[in-house]
């Protein structure tokens, strides 16, 4: 009780320190929302709507491009809080700041490249505007390092600060530059002088060198899976100013970037909570950040702040906007400026909330629902192109796609909680297997194969490969080659949903650990199971619930539990899988051998050995955890093995 008392204890902390990180933030984002719509309100008056316009389209490239800044400043962020120690979060910091040199230069030389294009197809005055942009790009890559070290390290004052500094000078710079009659020219400019003056303010004091202690390939594939998420978050925030741009004339694009200012004040707000919420979850244990009320202080928080200021927008008078942004932002009739700021506020509270339950995930894992996003960021920009008779339509449309991707990302978070409740609370954590050695892939396919030979889709085989199977040579190259294309026959599908990172494993399995360990629901398991497949579970639902299951089963765990009475019981090893050794672990192959240990003794567990595969990306798979993405995963994976065949590459071998 105690123990359970004290986790509950820590979830509090999580969700004070979230609550105190987020008001931080809050602050920060207030002063420069603030900073921001005096920018936005100086620059419309003193240009007009068409070059508020251009200054917007091409600022929002910008914020495009910012899907690749924020990639690097989120992993960076999530990985610098997961090193407690100084040098190595250090060592983290210089790997990423390398990297983000050299993709900022890239994008900054494409930009140069293609700058005539661009301005032609955004109707700009001139492709000095995309040139101006390409130096800002250049350095708001490296920008979102610094800021994710700092992030990482939970210095949300001086990121807050940052992003106040980025905004006064984008705004000073703006005003001093139109009053001196650059107009557009000048805009861009100071916002990439503000960019540039931002990441030279926020540079890190760091410990000693020491070597980055991430694997480069980890490294690349969160950066990657990050990049998916920000990609078709700026997508969705922003295609929707590029398109308007491009099909209405001058004057109705202005008005349009004004009323999107106002999606990225709310938006910018849901950002502090999430900057918050991110490094924290992080850099918690999975006991801390399962209880469900800190996933629900984030997701009220940002639902508390866009309600306020959406009804705040819908009872301000019509004259406000004209007395702020000048005369040319005026429209008359039913669907005039408030409707249309109050209609697009509402449709960015709905896209935030399902950013704060995506970025949950994203904190602790590889979150598949990025996928999803990044398709409805496609979906948007087509319904955008078929249908933008009006700026009304424009608007209406995103908002229905933004409630049903908030529904297509909540239903798997609320279908994981109605099945594990337990996995989203604050609950204590038996069991922690212990590491015995480092085992190669090779030496688990081999046990995987033991224990699977006898089944008549390997008959074929049976004799010829009977003692490559039986008496493995695991150093012969060769011999593991024949042992991987003979698994591949019956389970190519299976084994390739597990990661390619995965780090393989003997361990130990103690009587006080295998309520940790759970088998696959399907099949015989189900009936047994009532909901809980936990092996303890299991075994209870065999001793009192056998008349639900046939025969046959019955007599295989029998069989198998006689065997392990014996001396040499000569049973095939049990091979788990799992994120860490403290976490859950589920039954890859082995289920019916486990059971039978438990069921006949629980110190039969002796006579079993047991082999474990890890890897932080293991929720990816549907044997570990299954749900609609993971399925949906799955499906697409088979069919992109479909054409391959494993018996050619065994007859080949032979």
């Amino acid at each position: 009780m105690n123990v359970v008392n004290d986790l509950t204890q820590k979830a509090k902390t999580l969700q004070a320190r979230i609550i105190s990180g987020s008001i931080v933030m809050l602050s920060g984002s207030s002063l420069t929302t603030a900073i921001n719509l005096t920018y936005n309100i100086v620059v419309a008056r003193y240009i007009g709507p068409k070059g508020f316009g251009q200054a917007t389209v091409v600022y929002t490239i910008l914020t495009l491009i910012s899907a690749v800044m924020l990639s690097f400043q989120i992993v960076s962020s999530k990985a610098v809080a997961r090193h407690k120690s100084p040098e190595e979060a250090a060592g983290v910091y210089r790997s990423f700041h390398r990297g983000a040199w050299a993709v900022g230069i890239l994008i900054g030389l494409l930009l140069m490249l293609f700058q005539r294009s661009i301005a032609e197809y955004l109707n700009l005055s001139s492709p000095v505007l995309i040139a101006l942009l390409a130096v800002g790009a250049t350095f708001y890559i490296p920008l979102g390092t610094r800021r994710g070290y700092i992030q990482g390290t939970y210095g949300f004052r001086r990121l807050a600060a940052n992003l106040v500094l980025e905004g006064s000078v984008r705004l000073g710079g703006s005003f001093l530059l139109i009053v001196s009659g650059m107009g557009v020219d000048g805009v861009i400019a100071a916002n990439t002088a503000a960019i540039a003056v931002a990441y030279l303010a926020i540079a890190p004091k760091l410990s000693g060198r020491t070597a980055s202690p991430l694997r480069f390939l980890n490294a690349l594939h969160e950066t990657s899976h990050a990049m998916i998420f920000f990609a078709g978050q700026v997508l969705i925030n922003n295609c929707d100013i590029v398109l308007v741009q491009h099909f209405f004339i001058a004057r109705e694009a202005g008005i349009y970037a004004a009323v999107a200012m106002v999606g990225r004040v709310i938006f910018a707000f849901s950002s502090a909570v999430v900057n918050s919420m991110f490094p924290l979850v992080a850099g918690t244990q999975d006991e801390e950040r399962k209880d469900l009320k800190v996933i629900a202080t984030s997701l009220l928080m940002v639902l508390g702040t866009g309600s306020v200021l959406a009804l705040g927008l819908s009872v301000a008078p019509a004259g406000l906007w004209a007395t702020l942004f000048g005369p040319g932002f005026e429209i008359s009739g039913k669907y005039n400026l408030p409707y249309l700021l109050a209609l697009y506020a509402v449709t960015t509270i709905v896209y935030s909330l399902s950013v704060v339950m995506i970025t949950f995930e994203m904190s602790y894992k590889i979150a598949n629902t990025s996928w999803i996003q990044m398709a409805f960021s496609g979906i948007v920009i087509a319904c955008i192109i078929r249908f933008h008779s009006s700026l009304r339509e424009v608007i209406l449309v995103q908002l229905i796609l933004m409630v049903f991707l908030f529904v297509f990302v909540a239903v798997p978070f609320v279908i994981d909680l109605l099945r594990h409740p337990n996995e989203l609370l604050a609950t204590e954590v038996k069991g922690s297997v212990r590491l015995i050695r480092r085992v190669s892939e090779d030496e688990v396919i081999a046990e995987f194969l033991k224990s699977d030979f006898h089944v008549p889709a390997f008959r074929e085989y049976q004799t010829i490969l009977q003692n490559v199977v039986s008496n493995p040579d695991l150093g012969n190259a060769e011999e593991n080659a024949k042992r991987r294309a003979l698994l591949f026959i019956r389970h190519l599908a299976l084994w390739k949903e597990i990661p390619t990172d995965t780090e393989w494993y003997e361990v130990e399995v103690k009587q006080s650990d295998v309520s940790q360990i759970r088998v696959f629901p399907r099949a015989q398991w189900r009936k047994l199971a009532h909901g809980d497949f936990s092996i303890t579970e299991i075994a209870e639902g065999l001793r009192i619930r056998q008349h639900l299951v046939d025969r046959p089963f019955l007599s295989k765990i029998s069989d198998i539990g006689e065997q392990l009475i014996s001396d040499n019981p000569g049973v095939s090893s049990v091979i788990l899988i799992g994120l860490t050794v403290s976490e859950p672990l589920t039954v890859l192959d082995g289920n019916h051998r486990l059971v039978a240990a438990i069921s006949v003794s629980p110190y039969r567990l002796e006579k079993l050995r047991f082999l474990c595969g890890l890897s932080p990306r293991m929720s990816e798979c549907c044997w570990y955890k299954t749900n609609f993405v993971t399925l949906f995963r799955y499906a697409r994976n088979m069919l992109a093995l479909a054409r391959r065949n494993p018996e050619n590459e065994l007859a080949r071998l032979l």
